[in-house]
């Protein structure tokens, strides 16, 4: 039941609504079905890879690599569409996999080495740009109509890339709020020690959420060059992950982790279409563009320190009591033998 208090765990809908109907009265075309439909394909691609995003960031995670990541992404399912000459579905699952792969290896590194989750996603987000241009240093394209559907098509009269970031949406949320592995999430994001003494796999659910971070962002490097009919290595997802953090923060996920839901990084990513899209309407010039963006994130930080604290202690205290209770019952014996899974 939406209620008053509802809305107040919500502020960014708020905003929203308050925005659109601003845009509307500044244009006059701005609730268009041709203008919400080019939200909405312009959005599906940023919800595909924020939603495991933000279930990395639940978790107490990072990946800043998935733009690079969706670049290569585009340059692989290209090179096997071009060079190789093979259908749009096997293009489209070595994309997948060519993402998964690289989110496996910062999975290993992060989770089971517990290297800095900032550093070597930064780290591979440099080099991977730097692969995308090893295989593709031209801008491939001509992919062909099965391969640009995966863009441009429909499915009863829904665009592709919407139905898809439909299902992913669909899957996160199902998965955060209907299975263990949701709940473990959180618990991990909350106090990773007191998750470990519980018996959750600690190191193998972030393995597995940044493989999955970077399999969506494969899937959408290879939606993208299907958009556009090209791959160009150099420029396809620059600041890409930058734009998955704002609207993951933007949809009240807490940075520090152990807060968060998809049903907010769907406001963030709505959030986002919608004002790029009212700006480019009212003729406000990019650099301009770029300075809003900019404050959009910085007021998301805001809203994360306006709502966090008493949420996230309450959470805090619990695993706290939850992890001393475990202690005083365990004796030194029974806890030296636990193992937890991992």
């Amino acid at each position: 039941m939406i209620t008053v208090r509802w809305f107040a765990r919500h502020p960014l809908l708020i905003v929203l609504i308050l925005m659109t109907a601003y845009f509307q009265m500044a244009t006059g075309q701005f609730l268009t079905g041709a203008n919400m439909e080019g939200i909405a394909l312009d959005g599906a691609v940023l919800a595909i890879v924020a939603v495991p995003g933000a279930v990395l960031l639940i978790c107490g995670y990072l990946d800043l690599s998935v733009g690079s990541t969706l670049g290569l992404g585009a340059v692989v399912a290209a090179k096997f569409m071009v060079d190789v000459g093979s259908t749009a579905g096997i293009a489209i699952a070595a994309a997948v996999v060519a993402g998964a792969l690289v989110g496996a290896v910062n999975g290993y590194l992060c989770s089971v080495c517990s290297l800095s989750p900032f550093i070597v996603t930064l780290g591979m987000l440099t080099a991977i740009r730097g692969i995308d241009l090893l295989v593709a240093p031209l801008p491939l394209s001509g992919f062909g109509a099965s391969f640009d559907a995966l863009g441009a098509g429909r499915i009863f009269g829904v665009q592709t890339p919407v139905l898809m970031a439909v299902a992913v949406l669909v899957l996160g949320a199902a998965f955060l709020t209907l299975t263990p592995g949701g709940r473990y999430v959180f618990a991990i994001g909350v106090n990773r020690e007191a998750a470990y003494l519980s018996g959750i796999a600690v190191r193998r659910l972030p393995l597995l959420v940044y493989v999955a971070s970077g399999a969506a962002a494969g899937l959408a490097g290879a939606i993208e060059a299907a958009r556009l009919d090209s791959a160009p290595a150099g420029s396809l997802g620059v600041q890409f992950e930058l734009t998955v953090l704002t609207a993951v923060l933007l949809g009240g996920v807490a940075f520090s982790g152990g807060q968060g839901s998809v049903f907010g990084v769907f406001l963030g990513v709505v959030f986002l279409g919608a004002l790029q899209n009212g700006l480019t309407q009212l003729d406000v010039p990019d650099a301009w563009q770029q300075v809003v963006r900019g404050a959009a994130l910085v007021a998301a930080a805001a809203l994360a320190s306006i709502h966090l604290p008493r949420a996230l202690r309450r959470r805090l205290i619990g695993a706290r009591d939850e992890q001393r209770t475990a202690g005083e019952e365990a004796s030194p014996l029974r806890a030296a033998a636990f193992v937890p899974a991992e």
